[in-house]
């Protein structure tokens, strides 16, 4: 046990009082009051509020170590939702990329099945135009023969053959013009 001489116990006392410091921790256990009153009862002010300092600082490492686990469950799931949304932003990404690709793919098909449309409809209008120019042409040439057999004067017939054939002729190369210039005019490096 220690024992304090009775100069030092009225200094512990009158700190305790003029600056409100006072002895803490393990070494209170062994201080002996030597029935000292005043002293015995400074000793037992010091163990209260000792045990008040230490209860305050256990619940003060409590709640620390409480939020430090609240923390580190909070930064677990962020780093969770983090990676989640990585790999969502990867995949989108990824999803993006794919449906680009399937538009190009979507886009070059239409303009070849436009262009394929496009020709076949010009070659079946230069076929019927062409059908109708030789209809007419051997009608009106079967015609003129016919009246060239039955009659003799075929004058007229034969301005009207010669009229039109030219007229069938501009027409055929006006219908074929007019195609070709559609089809080389609707390029799209020109």
């Amino acid at each position: 046990m220690i024992q304090f001489d009775d100069n030092t116990k009225q200094s512990l006392i009158n700190v305790s009082k003029e600056k409100n410091l006072f002895l803490e921790g393990n070494i209170l256990k062994i201080i002996d009051h030597n029935g000292d009153e005043e002293f015995s009862n400074y000793i037992l002010d010091c163990i209260e509020r000792d045990k008040d300092v230490r209860r305050k600082r256990l619940e003060i490492t409590k709640k620390i170590q409480s939020q430090n686990n609240e923390l580190v469950t909070w930064k677990e799931d962020h780093e969770k939702i983090s990676l989640e949304l990585n790999e969502e932003i990867k995949r989108t990404e990824s999803a993006v990329l794919k449906a680009e690709n399937a538009k190009k793919i979507a886009l070059n098909d239409l303009d070849l099945l436009q262009k394929k449309t496009q020709t076949e409809l010009m070659g079946n209008i230069v076929k019927v135009a062409l059908g109708v120019i030789i209809f007419i042409s051997l009608t009106t040439t079967g015609l003129y023969i016919l009246s060239l057999m039955t009659s003799k004067d075929v004058d007229n017939i034969g301005t009207a053959w010669n009229n039109m054939f030219g007229i069938l002729l501009t027409n055929a190369f006006s219908i074929v013009g007019t195609i070709m210039g559609v089809k080389y005019g609707s390029k799209k490096d020109c």
